[in-house]
């Protein structure tokens, strides 16, 4: 499972933007890290090589990429043998791992599995058995729809559909995050005024 590092064009009033963007994505890669059964890895442009390395666990796998778009990254995965991948948005800093494992559990019968990002549009993540089916467009995560996914596939059905998850894109994301709710601790703390 490979967190994308996506821009993230909003963060909240008086926060740092690059801070910001920093402890989304190293709460995500947090989760990957500590799912069973997963090996994750992040996935970054040449610009953003120095956040994930930042927020990279020890031997965490690191794809340069040239575009923060889900075929580089299908293609990475694929060389370095993976028989399955997913790409998740890595601004979703408090998705569950159970809403994460049903992205890849399709794909046992399915080519391709996609998961929305919510009302606002986008995409939480794609995953898809390797190498990608030819079929399979390479999704910008924030313009890229689950009907554009389908449309391009052999048959609507070939492209399963996980739950749905927001990321945290603006206001009213912001207003759903659960205090109660276990983990995004980067976030957390950068919210209450930590670091």
């Amino acid at each position: 499972m490979v967190a994308l590092l996506v821009p993230v064009p909003w963060s909240p009033p008086g926060v740092d933007p690059g801070a910001w963007r920093a402890a989304l994505a190293e709460d995500v890669v947090d989760l990957l890290a500590m799912m069973a059964e997963v090996e994750p890895a992040i996935a970054a442009t040449a610009a953003d090589r120095a956040l994930a390395e930042a927020i990279a666990w020890p031997g965490m796998p690191i794809y340069e990429v040239p575009a923060a778009t889900t075929g580089p990254v299908f293609a990475a995965a694929a060389a370095d043998g993976f028989e399955q991948a997913a790409v998740l948005a890595a601004d979703a800093a408090d998705v569950p791992g159970l809403t994460l494992g049903k992205l890849l559990r399709p794909l046992t019968t399915r080519p391709a599995a996609v998961a929305t990002a919510g009302p606002d549009g986008g995409l939480l993540g794609v995953a898809a058995r390797l190498p990608a089916p030819g079929w399979l467009p390479d999704a910008d995560l924030d313009a890229t729809s689950t009907a554009e996914l389908r449309r391009a596939a052999p048959t609507p059905g070939d492209v399963a559909a996980a739950p749905a998850w927001r990321r945290l894109r603006g206001p009213a994301d912001l207003a759903t995050l659960d205090p109660a709710v276990e983990g995004w601790d980067t976030t957390r703390a950068l919210l209450s005024g930590g670091s």
